[in-house]
């Protein structure tokens, strides 16, 4: 190991940019510490982000969709970790409720997190603009560097 080992934190969901993320992290910093964060945003997913102080945030729809999100968040973490196996590589791997942003740069704070890294979501038009505004917001919060993954920085991956 270098002397200098880092902490690096990979924002992780279902998106394909979520996956060059980490093996972005995984193949660019060998010797860091990797965190892979699922954040479960239940009021963003199910639509029930009604902030105009009808209802709480986290009045979520039922305990069965909560459920079914954290079996899914499970999942995916695990897949996370092949993934890190696959590089000989072990990783920390957390899901945490919450506002996605915000708790990115909190965990980042509480962690002691060097670097910031996460997929910006390729989607189109006005789903695009609303996700992809989460990596913008992270970049502008953080107080350490943060590099967001986009489709074409994996030209090799995407058939267009």
């Amino acid at each position: 190991m270098s002397g200098m080992s880092s902490r690096v934190l990979v924002a992780f969901d279902e998106s394909t940019q979520a996956n060059f993320a980490l093996r972005y992290a995984l193949s660019t910093y060998p010797d860091a510490e990797i965190h892979v964060l699922y954040v479960n945003d239940l009021a963003e997913q199910y639509g029930t982000n009604d902030r105009d102080g009808e209802g709480d945030l986290y009045d979520f729809p039922s305990e069965e969709l909560y459920e079914r999100s954290r079996t899914d968040a499970e999942e995916l973490l695990e897949r996370a970790a092949e993934i890190a196996r696959d590089f000989e590589t072990e990783i920390q791997t957390e899901r945490i409720d919450g506002e996605v942003t915000s708790t990115i740069v909190t965990y980042a704070e509480e962690h002691d997190i060097d670097h910031i890294i996460l997929g910006s979501h390729g989607r189109n038009g006005l789903a695009r603009y609303l996700l992809g505004s989460v990596a913008e917001s992270v970049a502008r919060r953080a107080h350490v560097p943060v590099t967001i993954i986009r489709d074409e920085d994996f030209p090799q991956e995407s058939e267009r």
